[in-house]
């Protein structure tokens, strides 16, 4: 199946980072089919002066969505993310989120796909845009339903 990620940082080397990350998901979790340009964005939902570097992946994997979401988030461990109980939004080296996979539907306590706030997220949307601009990442026909 294929996932749509966006990834995203303002700590640190956010290039350097994000490009690391890009790497260990195609080691880890499966085939890197496209990366999305870079988009650098104000910092979404508090203040920083650091601005964000985001970007839209799209990948292969044979990883359940809630294994994958489990491997995304060790990943950010590994480059230096630390998340804390009632963190809310803050500056950090990486975030990885699962947007989209194909046509499914998760609802679980540690995942929910589609990302319930994708639509309210232009620093989502337009890197998505990039890599998948029909808005499909199955087939990438304008025509198709899945969205």
């Amino acid at each position: 199946m294929e996932a749509l990620l966006l990834l995203g940082g303002n700590m640190g080397d956010p290039a350097a980072t994000l490009g690391k990350a890009i790497g260990i998901l195609g080691q880890s979790a499966g085939s890197v089919l496209s990366v999305s340009r870079d988009h650098w964005t104000e910092p979404w939902g508090f203040t920083d002066d650091r601005l964000f570097l985001n970007k839209a992946v799209i990948l292969r994997t044979e990883l359940a969505p809630v294994q994958l979401m489990a491997e995304c988030l060790r990943i950010e461990q590994v480059l230096g993310r630390v998340r804390s109980a009632g963190e809310g939004y803050t500056s950090r080296p990486i975030d990885i989120d699962i947007l989209l996979i194909e046509n499914q539907v998760v609802n679980e306590p540690s995942l929910v796909v589609p990302h319930p706030r994708m639509h309210e997220r232009l620093f989502a949307l337009a890197p998505a845009a990039d890599v998948a601009p029909s808005g499909c990442i199955r087939c990438r026909s304008d025509r198709c339903w899945i969205y």
